[in-house]
């Protein structure tokens, strides 16, 4: 395939030639232009930028393969940005089988393949950094920027303006159903390229959508909706839990035929449903139900994608992640409301949200038509149906009481419905800002860096009152990088990153420059620590404190500890309206509090502009850690199945942090463990992406359409031998923080297969606790020391040995830990051999 198309691109370059290859090549594959398509390929081969703003189901994708063709032609390297890993996964897939592997490379920050490829699929911060990083000069002569109307996104519109600020030698195609009038950038594209740009928009889509505002109960919608052939539909809620709630109510209808649950099971039947909610999504599935949020992990929600690809899911309940331009095939969108939560408030969609949500109905060359349905609010419904049972009496009709909205419901109903369908997207507004990341990649070009700063500050598109306030800021946070010795300022004025940062050393988070003000607290002496004592704990809590809170995990920490401290409460007999007192008081782990919001009111008060973000002292990977947890025990203890994307995102986050942001001098061989342990237990849960990489050296894994429905399992467990022997730590610590709690039964249930039950554990520990009162658990009972290993090639053999009160430690755990069902599984499996004196 990729030898067809490139095989025909006009060597010398030639326009005309390029874009009748182009064409010559799409109707090969019975893909015929459509007219605005033609436009505006002629516009992309004749040179000029591009703003695409055509409805969904119009071919923008196939556009974006044609401006990646005439830059391949021409030599040049192009980027594809997208605004979630998911997608530039996916455009990733479907370039390598147009190109080839050896032209086409991703990068997403979590990993990279082929970087040096002619095309590269991105997300739109990367190339942003990229952009920073090396002004005018980065090597990139073309950007497609797939939905751009992210432009407008408070926290992440930067990265998509960044590019037109720091690039005026590339050519910019910009892409999205919903940019509303685009006059004004394509005159400002223009002004900084020196190139024209065209504007193709307001086109008809050739899937024309027919809307619906329904007053049935949502149930029946639905099974009238399969009944009258408008399926696959996607049920949009606004919450992951409503979403969820609503495909396991869906379980009892007849949403699949038996045909087609059949080969649903036949394809998922190897699938690695590793986790608590991927024992609920596969019952889902195998019915024909599939769920869609992104509190999933990437890999289930991939399986959803696939599966809906091939055509065997005829309902899927998700959130409106599905309006980000992810290929999967729907004919209606029903919508359960009209209102979201953005964060601070309920309010309604905006007309952008709306018709992203609604486009995704219909498509090319399946349907004649798509359906968007919204689902009147419950009070409306009932209020419909107590009608419709009166009839055309009147003095039936008097007597109806109807029910009110519940309070606090943000109006909405068909009067908002039919506003939202003939309303044009918002005018795009700027979202630019200031980081000490972005002012990192700005000075580590060199050159004048007053100058490249001064044109990023006063060169967007923020009004002028905004820019002054963007200099102060990077202004402020220049003087905070000099204080924390990220840069340093020669005497000739020239300003420079300094030389002690590990080559991948990034400043991630707002607040990085303050933890590495901290670390210079800790030392891994407990005697002249400002810590715990505990140094690799500590570090991490450190940079936990700067990352975002994940909410589901805080809130059942804090759930769980007011649960014990009620209880402890009850039990020494404190009255009710004290114990109400001394609750508010307990709160999630907060390791280190005391010192941080010390440390921090310190800095603050030279470095003012941080005070505009808040601490979160908290403890997820810690908690993990000091429970010898694995994933999959953590999301069960704190009941978060719903939310296992949002935790494997934050481990994936607070892991990247420590590997980049801790300074290779400061990395003792403990902290380094934990790392590593963090690392491997990231990609144990979820490498789907590098898996789908893997595969594409062996295809036979694959459907008929090329896309694999089933991953190959991780590179195994045992590979990275620091991180497994923490993970073989961590087993046998948990043995030992149940031998001490004397928690019979859960010991039982770890080891009941090999031998070791309840009563057993309780056998073997008794003659113990005839000589001791307790076990040890603290740090030193914990250190490596006290865990004799021997590495066999096939199975290891471990000793931890229990810290007794008399330091005798002649009592111990044998264990034997298989390697191949390590691999296998994705965890160390520690069979316990025996319990007692050496």
């Amino acid at each position: 395939m990729a030898d067809d198309l490139l095989g025909s691109a006009p060597r010398p370059w030639d326009p005309d030639a390029a874009y009748l290859a182009f064409e010559v090549w799409a109707e090969s594959r019975g893909l015929y232009l459509y007219p605005a398509q033609a436009e505006a390929l002629i516009e992309i081969v004749s040179g000029n930028n591009l703003i695409l703003s055509t409805p969904t189901g119009t071919g923008k994708s196939l556009v974006a393969v044609g401006a990646h063709f005439a830059a391949l032609a021409q030599g040049w390297r192009s980027y594809y940005t997208a605004p979630i890993k998911a997608l530039v996964s996916e455009k990733f897939f479907a370039l390598v089988d147009i190109f080839g592997a050896e032209n086409v490379g991703m990068v997403t920050g979590d990993s990279s393949v082929n970087a040096d490829a002619p095309i590269i699929c991105c997300t739109a911060e990367i190339l942003a950094n990229l952009a920073l990083r090396h002004g005018a000069d980065t090597p990139v002569q073309q950007v497609v920027m797939d939905e751009f109307h992210f432009y407008s996104d408070p926290e992440r519109g930067w990265a998509w303006q960044v590019p037109l600020i720091e690039l005026p030698g590339a050519q910019f195609i910009l892409m999205s159903a919903t940019l509303g009038e685009v006059g004004w950038l394509a005159d400002d594209l223009t002004r900084r390229t020196a190139r024209e740009t065209a504007l193709v928009t307001g086109v008809e889509r050739p899937v024309p959508l027919h809307y619906y505002y329904e007053t049935t109960p949502i149930h029946e919608t639905v099974e009238e909706l399969l009944q009258t052939g408008q399926a696959p539909v996607y049920i949009v809620h606004f919450s992951q839990a409503a979403a969820l709630e609503r495909a396991q109510a869906l379980t009892s209808a007849k949403v699949a035929t038996r045909e087609q649950r059949d080969a649903i099971a036949d394809l998922i039947g190897g699938f690695r449903f590793s986790t608590s909610f991927g024992t609920t999504l596969s019952r889902l599935l195998r019915v024909g139900v599939g769920v869609h949020h992104a509190g999933m992990l990437p890999k289930y929600r991939r399986l959803v994608e696939q599966l809906a690809q091939s055509g065997l899911l005829r309902v899927i309940c998700g959130t409106d992640t599905l309006g980000v331009g992810i290929n999967v095939p729907i004919r209606t969108v029903l919508l359960t409301a009209l209102t979201k939560f953005d964060g601070t408030r309920m309010r309604q969609l905006s007309a952008r949200e709306f018709h992203q949500i609604a486009g995704r109905a219909g498509r090319a060359g399946f349907d004649t038509a798509g359906t968007v349905v919204v689902q009147a609010p419950e009070h409306e419904t009932e209020n419909a149906r107590l009608v419709a049972r009166a009839g055309d009496d009147p003095k039936k009709l008097k007597r109806v009481v109807r029910k009110k909205a519940p309070e606090g419901f943000v109006s909405w109903g068909k009067a908002s419905f039919e506003r939202l369908v003939e309303a044009e997207p918002e005018t795009l507004v700027s979202s630019m800002t200031m980081t000490s990341a972005m002012l990192i990649n700005v000075i580590g070009r060199g050159g004048d860096v007053f100058a490249n700063v001064h044109h990023l500050v006063f060169a967007n598109h923020e009004p002028w009152k905004r820019q002054l306030a963007l200099a102060r800021r990077a202004l402020a946070i220049y003087r905070t990088l000099r204080t924390a010795e990220v840069v340093t300022q020669e005497a000739d004025g020239t300003i420079r990153l300094t030389l002690e940062l590990q080559p991948n050393f990034a400043l991630n988070q707002p607040l990085s420059p303050f933890a590495l003000a901290v670390f210079d607290l800790l030392d891994p002496d407990p005697a002249r620590s400002a810590g715990t004592g505990h140094y690799a704990l500590d570090m991490i809590s450190v940079i936990e404190a700067t990352l975002d809170d994940p909410r589901p995990v805080t809130s059942q920490q804090q759930f769980l500890a007011r649960g014990e401290a009620v209880a402890a409460m009850k039990a020494e007999g404190i009255e009710y309206e004290q114990r109400m007192e001394l609750l508010e008081e307990i709160t999630h782990p907060q390791p280190l509090r005391d010192m941080l919001d010390a440390a921090f009111s310190t800095y603050s008060a030279s470095q003012a502009w941080i005070a505009d973000f808040e601490l979160h002292p908290k403890s997820v990977v810690r908690d993990m850690y000091e429970r010898a947890m694995t994933f999959g025990d953590y999301i069960r203890y704190y009941k978060l199945a719903r939310s296992e994307g949002l935790v494997l995102r934050y481990l994936s986050d607070a892991f990247r942090a420590a590997r980049q942001t801790i300074p290779d001098e400061a990395k003792t061989d403990d902290l380094l463990d934990l790392i590593e342990w963090l690392g491997e237990l990231v990609r144990q849960v979820d490498s789907s992406l590098l898996d789908e990489w893997d595969e594409l050296v062996n295809p036979s894994a694959r459907d008929d359409d090329g896309a694999p429905i089933l991953p190959p399992a991780p590179p195994g467990v045992t590979g990275n031998a620091r991180a497994f022997r923490v993970l073989v730590r961590n087993e046998l610590f948990r043995r030992v923080q149940l031998a001490a709690l004397e928690k019979w039964d859960e010991l039982g249930e770890l080891d009941a297969a090999a031998g070791f039950d309840a009563d057993g554990w309780a056998d073997a520990l008794d003659p113990y606790y005839d000589e001791y009162d307790r076990i040890g658990t603290d740090a030193d009972a914990r250190s490596s020391r006290m865990l004799i290993l021997e590495e066999g090639a096939t199975q290891w053999t471990a000793r931890q040995i229990l810290a007794d009160p008399a330091g005798d430690h002649d009592w111990g755990i044998s264990a034997v830990i298989d390697l191949a069902e390590s691999d296998e599984q994705g965890v160390a499996v520690v069979r316990i051999v025996g319990v007692g004196p050496a």
